[in-house]
């Protein structure tokens, strides 16, 4: 079966990736696309971020109260988010429907989540189409 892989990069909008997200969950529920279309986020945080994120909740929690707690940990989490966010969409589809994938090859890029994101597809044959395989079985 033929694979190709949509690339987007969303860079630090993790809203917009929530979005993109919701409607790829609706799209393989309505269509029961369950095996033909799997995703996957890349989540990317720069190191000094990371201690960053590492430090501040420990300070907090020596400060606060642990009733005081949970109402300050969901404004944290945006924060938290600062990395590059990109997806890995993976159409795997069978021969005898080309013509559904190169429907969904056009569609999905279109669509307003994604078409701000700097859509990328990488067919088999590609060259990039190894790396992006890797890449995906990565993120398991």
């Amino acid at each position: 079966m033929p694979e190709t892989y949509l690339l987007f990069d969303f860079g630090t909008d993790e809203q917009k990736a929530q979005q993109a997200r919701h409607k790829l969950e609706g799209w393989k529920q309505a269509f029961r696309l369950d095996k033909k279309l799997q995703f996957k986020f890349d989540r990317s945080t720069s190191a000094s971020h990371a201690s960053e994120t590492k430090a501040q909740p420990a300070a907090q929690k020596a400060k606060s109260k642990p009733s005081t707690k949970p109402k300050s940990e969901p404004a944290e989490t945006p924060a938290e988010n600062n990395g590059s966010v990109k997806l890995l969409v993976r159409l795997y589809f069978s021969a005898h429907e080309k013509l559904s994938e190169k429907r969904w090859i056009e569609r999905i890029p279109d669509e307003e989540p994604f078409k701000d994101a700097s859509p990328k597809v990488v067919q088999q044959g590609h060259r990039e189409f190894a790396e992006t395989l890797k890449q995906f079985d990565q993120l398991g």
